[in-house]
Parts: structure tokens; sequence; C-alpha cells
């Protein structure tokens, strides 16, 4: 499946080669992203749009069980009475769809060195979502989102945590649910693209290196807070940070084989 092609979301340059537009490319981009950054309009007469960093998942309350491949919603985390929570209830209460928001996620997976300065780049992976934002009302969607959301910073962190939250954390937590209304992605994965006239003098290519440098996201050994009274790291914690670590550095080399192929 993948979202409609319009004039907002359509990858323009190098559109082609580099836009995506299939669900599970989206979503998974948006998905491993430590952090989302989510732009709004806060006031009507202000031409200055509001970014802010936020934790993000996707996901369906509705079927649980659907894929990165299916259609989901964007639920993100917050503080009840921020500016985004406030305009958005506010949309609401006016008879609106919500409030239109745009959320966007990146990761760079390596530096990308030309021969010339223009050339340069990075490989990396993008994603925006377009929606409408409302506010999360229910109470079991509510602990279901917050749940995921926890679940995303380490899995079965949740479980492992003092639950279910009290009451003064269900109301000082809001949960924004973003209907998303069309999304794209752009993947760079590939080797340096020099102009043919720096590929044809040898003078160039033998003072200048050119070439990749992957990169990854490691996650290190975890430090104990000077509360802390549990002797071990526990298991899931561990656990995670061995898969997560080899994931990042199983990509790493499959892209350097993507460019030496291509290279070659």
């Amino acid at each position: 499946m993948e979202y409609p092609k319009e004039a907002r979301n359509t990858v323009n340059r190098k559109g082609k080669m580099r836009g995506k537009y299939d669900l599970e490319t989206v979503h998974s981009i948006i998905q491993q992203a430590r952090v989302v950054h989510v732009s709004f309009t806060p006031f009507p007469d202000d031409p200055f749009p509001v970014i802010l960093p936020m934790i993000g998942i996707m996901g369906s309350y509705a079927r649980p069980s659907a894929g990165l491949d299916e259609p989901q919603e964007c639920y993100l985390h917050g503080y009840v009475s921020s500016r985004i929570m406030n305009v958005t209830k506010q949309t609401v209460v006016d008879g609106k769809l919500g409030l239109p928001v745009c959320v966007a996620a990146s990761r760079v997976d390596g530096l990308v060195l030309a021969l010339s300065p223009n050339a340069h780049s990075y490989n990396y992976r993008s994603a925006v979502l377009f929606g409408y934002a409302t506010p999360v009302t229910d109470v079991g969607e509510k602990l279901w989102a917050m749940e995921q959301i926890t679940n995303k910073v380490v899995p079965n962190r949740w479980e492992n945590t003092r639950v279910p939250p009290n009451a003064a954390e269900m109301s000082s937590t809001q949960i924004l649910k973003v209907t998303v209304q069309n999304a794209s992605a752009k993947v760079r994965d590939g080797p340096p693209g020099d102009e043919l006239v720096d590929l044809k003098d040898d003078d160039v290519r033998g003072r200048v290196w050119a070439g990749y440098v992957p990169m990854v996201e490691q996650l290190l050994d975890p430090v104990a807070s000077s509360y802390n009274r549990v002797g071990e790291v526990p298991a899931h914690v561990k656990e995670y940070i061995e898969v997560a670590n080899q994931e990042e550095l199983d990509y790493a080399n499959k892209l350097v084989g993507v460019v030496k192929n291509a290279t070659e």
C-alpha cells in the first residue's frame, strides 16, 4: 500500500530515485526515530510555525496487530498544558477536524565524501507525515498509547515499571493522535555522485579522497541512578541494547554493500 502522491507530499528533487510512498518505508522511519519533530501554527495571525521535538509512534488502537505496511495513526506524547495540547483541544471545540500538523523524522546513515564540495552529501532516511491531531480522550486508548510509547524507549519496559500510572500522571499526560492524510519518505543509500568532468580529471582523482563513511547509533553500557537498588541491569534492557546495536551494524554493513556495488 502507498500514500497517494499529491502536491504536498511529492518528493521533487530526485524524486524518482529517492522518493518512497509505501506505508512500510514511511512508518518504519517514524518508528525507528528516537525523536520526531512536529510542526504546527499556533496562532492564525502568526506567520511563524512552531516545531517541537516529541516522542512519537505509529500504531492502531482499533487494530493493534496492524503491521507497518498497513494504515496506522501516529501517537504523540506530551504534557497536558503545553501549547500544542491547548491549541489542539481548541480546534476540536471549534468543530474542526483537528490541528493540522507535520511530523518529520530522519536518520543519518553515513557521510558521503565526493571529489567536489557540491557533491558531498549524507546517506539518510527521512519521512514526513501530514495529518490532523486530536486529543485522545478514551482512557483505554490513552493507556494503550502510553504503553506503546514507553516500549518504544525500551521494549517490554512498561511491564517492568511501576504501573499503572497514578491519577496525577494520567491527568498531567496528554496523548495526541494524528490521523495521517498523506506522507512520503526520501532515502539516499548510494556512493558519491560526482560530475563527469571531475571523474575524467586524473589530477583531481589522484589528490582528493572520495568515498563513504558509515555512521551507526550505538547504545553504551547502562549507568544506574543514585537511588537504584536493583543489583543487575534487567534482562530486557541488556537484550535490547544488544539487539539494537546489532541491527544498526547489520544495516550499516548492508549499506556498505549497496555503495560498493553501485560504485563497481
